[in-house]
């Protein structure tokens, strides 16, 4: 059992796993699907000022955190307990395009020689780290929710505007990728 529980889970067994939640939050609880929030939820709790977005009854969403919990706990045990201690399979077309923009290090989840703790006080760093995490954050709040929250619980609801978010995040990504990322990074 360990074995199978070491190897990558292939789409038709994860997927339906990641699916089945949702009416599950749904049955349990009439609780919606989705991470971003809990940001919110945290800062709400922590921080004693009065500060408008911040102050309302948190209390009513505290499963969110023990959610948020679960996801940080199953990610430690994942990569402590339950990883075979090999590098991430990536497409050789990835390695190939990484590479020719300079790209060396896949040894790990990211890249090194972009998302470092050395590398956040260097130009490109700050760039990719701290100013993409500010657009990260930005566009969750401004189309109302993250793409699990949109992609798998909007859509399974068949809400117009989570189907209309995830085809912009899904543009949005391609284009980054494929045409201003090329770009940025041979900037600096």
């Amino acid at each position: 059992m360990l074995e199978y529980i070491l190897k990558p889970w292939p789409w038709y067994v994860a997927g339906p796993i990641i699916g089945l939640t949702i009416p599950l939050l749904l049955i349990l609880g009439n609780k919606s699907f989705g991470i971003s929030n809990s940001m919110r939820h945290i800062c709400a709790a922590v921080i004693p000022g009065k500060i408008p977005f911040f102050h309302y009854d948190w209390k009513k969403e505290q499963w969110i955190f023990f959610f948020a919990g679960g996801i940080m706990l199953g990610a430690f045990l994942s990569i402590h307990f339950l990883s075979d201690g090999q590098n991430i399979d990536l497409n050789p077309q990835t390695i190939a395009d990484l590479k020719a923009l300079g790209v060396s290090e896949f040894n790990g989840l990211l890249p090194a020689d972009i998302f470092n703790f050395s590398s956040l006080f260097s130009l490109k760093g700050f760039f990719f780290i701290v100013f993409g995490g500010f657009l990260v954050g930005f566009g969750t709040r401004y189309a109302g929710g993250c793409t699990s929250g949109h992609a798998i619980m909007g859509i399974s609801n068949l809400q117009w505007p989570s189907l209309v978010a995830t085809i912009c995040f899904m543009i949005g990504g391609f284009t980054m990728t494929h045409l201003i990322f090329p770009f940025i990074f041979k900037l600096f």
